[in-house]
């Protein structure tokens, strides 16, 4: 097999690798991880999941967890400590929040 064959394969590799861990990421959450959450005195922040870093609820056209388009977008959450939402300040100068923006 020559390099040029070897580097194509392990580019395709790396290729269908990355694909198939972008769809495990952006499967929604089971009952049993959100429970898990809850159980743990998590609460749902919207506003301040970077960009595809969002838990759930990322707005029309999105399917669930990481697929948030755009930095802090309001209309997608983050499971964050119980309490804390609020004080969590952004560097747009807002803060979270518990219910979408």
């Amino acid at each position: 097999m020559s390099t040029k064959n070897v580097v194509t394969s392990f580019a395709l590799a790396g290729a269908v690798s990355t694909a198939l861990a972008t769809l495990a990421m952006a499967a929604p959450l089971t009952k049993a991880e959100a429970d898990a959450a809850i159980a743990a005195k998590k609460e749902k922040c919207f506003g301040v999941a970077l960009k595809g870093q969002n838990d759930c609820a990322a707005g029309p056209g999105t399917t669930c967890q990481g697929t948030s388009t755009t930095d802090f977008q309001g209309n997608a959450w983050k499971f964050v400590q119980g309490g804390t939402c609020t004080s969590i300040e952004l560097p747009n100068g807002k803060k979270g929040s518990l219910k979408p923006v």
